[in-house]
């Protein structure tokens, strides 16, 4: 079971959310103050925390704050005001991964629960290391090496690579290139993935392009190496 720690000073607030996050499956735990929130983090290890900003005894930048520099990668949503772009970017700087705004909707929170959950669970499973025929692949360190000579591949190549790997003799769509490796970057388009795609396949093998990328028609690529 999922665990989520309510950073919150409002009862009325951390309550309904723990109520709500419960009926849907959620085990959670309610902090009424910063420091309370970060000891609570420290001895409980949650799996996400919804951390509001505006904290007694410790602000929720603070809090934040202390777990990244504690080498913490617990899921942090922060909780800020509306209209407040400030407090919204400095959150993000200090290591939240999203933020909601107050007031928002559970099903939204909901939503932005489980979006960063499913990308978490995605990072956790990608290769580090892989090798095939002569080359060896060091996704940790962006590196590629064929019979030990290094191949440059520009960061896109590589997380294209890596999401190949990942699905190993599935069909990778142009649209799920387009949502894992281009995220939410301003107008990508299929013929951007199709480009990206070439240029990696003439690197892995410029006299055959198709030998380890195939391209499945009407459907998308398949990596077969």
């Amino acid at each position: 079971m999922v665990h989520i720690l309510i950073v919150e000073d409002d009862p009325g607030i951390s309550k309904l959310l723990a109520k709500d996050l419960e009926r849907h499956g959620y085990k959670a735990t309610i902090a009424k103050d910063g420091l309370e929130g970060l000891d609570q983090a420290n001895a409980l290890k949650p799996d996400l925390i919804i951390l509001d900003l505006r904290l007694p005894k410790m602000d929720g930048y603070e809090v934040c704050r202390s777990l990244r520099e504690a080498g913490s990668d617990v899921l942090i949503i922060m909780l800020t005001a509306k209209g407040q772009e400030a407090e919204k970017v400095l959150g993000l700087e200090k290591g939240a991964d999203d933020y909601v705004t107050k007031p928002f909707s559970t099903m939204e929170l909901l939503a932005r629960i489980q979006s960063l959950l499913r990308r978490h669970k995605r990072e956790q499973v990608k290769a580090e290391r892989f090798q095939f025929d002569d080359f060896m692949v060091d996704f940790a360190r962006m590196e590629m090496t064929k019979k030990g000579k290094p191949i440059t591949l520009t960061t896109k190549e590589f997380q294209m690579l890596e999401l190949f790997i990942r699905c190993r003799g599935k069909v990778v769509s142009r649209d799920q290139f387009l949502q894992e490796v281009w995220g939410f970057e301003l107008k990508p388009t299929t013929r951007t993935v199709d480009n990206r795609l070439m240029a990696l396949r003439r690197k892995l093998s410029p006299e055959n392009p198709e030998k380890y990328i195939l391209g499945i028609h009407g459907s998308g690529y398949k990596f077969i190496g």
